[in-house]
């Protein structure tokens, strides 16, 4: 039989990966709020600092592994306890490509300042942001909460996304169309438009871990994971999906 101290130290190790990924979640969401910011405001500087700031969710993502390898290997779980400890791994995975999403949007600052843009572009692209924000803070919330019926709003949300993000692909294309010298700005816009929309994805993702990490069951797949960009060409009709 498990002595107390023996459970409680235990539960002090799965207490620790759970502040670990609310930790990393944290760092997250500020790395992209930062990476809009710099973009929007021509930020050299703050894009740097979140580039240089991708390495905090790379040592998050490694300590989460270590410590959950050693756990498996020490404890032995089974069943939610089990559940919880894959359920970090994976979530740390999900936050750790949120960062490098982030840091790509970081990347493209000097490429996309380097010329005008129309503030209606920026405004596209903050309120796609926005979105993918509150997605992810909502789900972390879920995750520290257990409150698993407020669940359903990801997939809704992430809906909203994917129609946000089709709509600005076809509004940058229109840029392009208009004016050749838009066309090396708005590409660059455009693989950020795709980095905030990935984050949703991941948002998605972490939903469906932190269920099955309450039920141990999948969620139902009740919708494909795609936006309608790939719909989308040059002199298509702005109704078309």
């Amino acid at each position: 039989m498990l002595s107390r101290h023996t459970v409680r130290a235990y539960d002090e190790e799965l207490k620790f990966l759970a502040t670990r990924i609310g930790a990393m979640g944290g760092h997250a969401e500020r790395m992209v709020d930062q990476a809009v910011v710099a973009l929007v405001n021509s930020d050299t500087a703050l894009a740097g600092k979140v580039i240089a700031d991708d390495v905090v969710l790379d040592e998050g993502q490694r300590e989460i592994d270590e410590k959950a390898i050693l756990i498996i290997t020490r404890r032995q779980p089974v069943a939610d306890d089990l559940r919880e400890i894959i359920g970090a791994i994976r979530i740390s995975a999900d936050l750790e490509r949120v960062g490098d999403l982030g840091k790509n949007i970081a990347k493209r600052v000097v490429a996309v300042t380097q010329g005008r843009q129309p503030p209606s572009l920026f405004r596209g692209l903050e309120a796609l942001a926005e979105l993918a924000l509150t997605q992810l803070k909502e789900v972390l919330d879920v995750y520290a909460s257990r409150t698993i019926d407020r669940i359903g709003f990801v997939r809704d949300r992430d809906d909203q996304i994917d129609a946000m993000y089709t709509s600005l692909f076809r509004q940058l294309l229109t840029y392009m169309m208009e004016d050749p010298r838009n066309i090396t700005a708005c590409t660059h816009l455009l693989f950020c438009a795709k980095n905030i929309e990935r984050i949703g994805d991941h948002a998605t993702n972490i939903a469906e871990t932190v269920y099955h990490i309450v039920t141990g069951e999948q969620m139902p797949p009740e919708r494909p994971k795609e936006d309608k960009s790939h719909n989308v060409t040059l002199g298509a009709d702005p109704a078309a999906g």
